[in-house]
């Protein structure tokens, strides 16, 4: 394996950002600091970049098994190294369901024999996702699953989450909600407001999103269970979750990209490469997303990164399916509509969605000699725009669009895995 030298980056440290090299050898970060090339190494060039650790992604669709026509753990793993990732979680509402310990194994397996990226699947929560019967939790854990979602629905039944709630709690792991509420949100296909009634498409109410919350963290304080929301969508959302974290309950809060960057007003000319669950709300829901990535209350960026084909998606709006592409976009989509300092952008790309979904001890950490070299090279600086993907999909709000922030390079087990072009020499 050749050594590779990461040269003239501002580098993410124990003791903070540092300008330093890092010098990877043999899959590890060997040592941090100056002077340390050698004839024959690969020299990327982090110039005006950012170098920290590789991103991580706790919420994503590589669609394997049942629809590797959207995608599959080959492609989606090439897109998430070209994002910076060097870790996801997929989720379980692929065909067969992941509620077994042999579908877990299998897509596990897959993403070794890829090697791109860490693979570290999701579990259910309740039998092929239909929220009638618990899953094996317990097969599960020992399969290696520390997060459990029925993620595409919700589990309604309050008992039922309970028992799971009271299960993932012994063995440490972690529930992951689609908190929209299924009597609330049927028929509706957009947020329920101005925009859907000018188009006469059935709408979706926050209320939606918010009373599933609220029921679930009655529950987190009856059972301890450590709880996670997924891609909040709503300003309701994010005031339940700073309670809920102010009172000392194990909660965690992702948001995406495209509830951070558009709102309800991009439907109208975006058309069905903007419609994903929940729904993308009005400009005060998402303004107050942006100002919880800023002040902390949102934990972590997750892309629910959903292909979908061209076919399925060259409907009308309500015919068309739910979700968009991004891993490729995520951070340069938030360093664009958010604006972090180095600190806060590695802690929501990288370090809380390492912790959550335990993979801490191989990525997410600050860079120091005798880590995983498990690294990522982002220019925060230069703008792009987006016109391709090495997706099978294309359903994505951000192309023709311009961000700032480009990806140089990224470094997954001590070897390069994706760089732009003018990164390395």
């Amino acid at each position: 394996m050749t050594d590779i030298l990461i040269t003239g980056g501002e580098v993410l440290t124990g003791d903070g950002p540092q300008t330093v090299d890092v010098l990877v050898r043999d899959g590890k970060v060997a040592e941090i600091g100056t002077g340390l090339g050698h004839a024959g190494m690969t020299i990327l060039d982090a110039a005006g970049c950012w170098v920290g650790p590789g991103f991580v992604d706790v919420h994503v669709h590589f669609r394997e098994p049942g629809f590797e026509h959207k995608e599959d753990i080959a492609s989606g793993s090439a897109v998430a190294a070209a994002g910076g990732f060097t870790a996801v979680v997929p989720m379980p509402n692929t065909d067969p369901a992941a509620d077994r310990p042999e579908v877990v194994a299998r897509v596990t397996r897959r993403g070794h024999e890829v090697g791109l990226v860490e693979i570290a699947p999701a579990g259910t929560i309740t039998m092929a996702r239909e929220g009638q019967v618990l899953a094996d939790i317990e097969a599960l854990w020992d399969a290696g699953v520390r997060i459990y979602s029925d993620d595409g629905d919700t589990v309604a039944d309050s008992g039922l989450l309970r028992a799971a709630m009271e299960r993932i709690a012994a063995l440490g792991g972690v529930v992951s909600q689609h908190a929209v509420d299924p009597a609330l949100s049927a028929g509706g296909h957009m947020h329920e407001g101005t925009i859907s009634s000018r188009l006469g498409i059935p709408g979706i109410p926050a209320a939606a999103d918010d009373v599933v919350i609220a029921r679930d963290l009655t529950l987190v304080r009856l059972t301890g269970c450590r709880y996670h929301l997924q891609h909040a969508s709503t300003a309701g959302a994010a005031a339940l979750i700073a309670g809920a974290k102010e009172e000392g309950l194990p909660v965690t809060l992702e948001a995406t990209p495209h509830h951070l960057a558009f709102d309800h007003r991009d439907v109208e000319d975006g058309g069905t490469n903007f419609k994903m669950m929940p729904p993308l709300r009005a400009a005060g829901d998402r303004e107050a997303l942006c100002e919880a990535v800023r002040d902390g209350t949102v934990d972590m960026i997750a892309t629910d990164h959903a292909p979908h084909s061209p076919d399925e998606k060259a409907v009308s709006f309500v015919d068309a399916p739910n979700g968009v592409i991004g891993l490729e976009w995520s951070a340069a989509v938030v360093n664009t509509v958010v604006g972090l300092d180095i600190d806060r952008f590695f802690a929501r790309m990288s370090s809380a969605p390492a912790h959550l979904a335990g993979l801490h001890e191989r990525h997410g950490r600050h860079i120091e000699g005798g880590i995983p070299a498990n690294l990522v090279v982002f220019d925060p600086n230069t703008e792009t725009v987006a016109r391709t993907t090495q997706s099978k999909s294309a359903n994505s709000p951000y192309l023709g669009k311009r961000w700032r922030g480009i990806v140089r390079a990224t470094v997954y087990d001590g070897r390069i895995t994706h760089r732009e072009e003018g990164a390395s020499r």
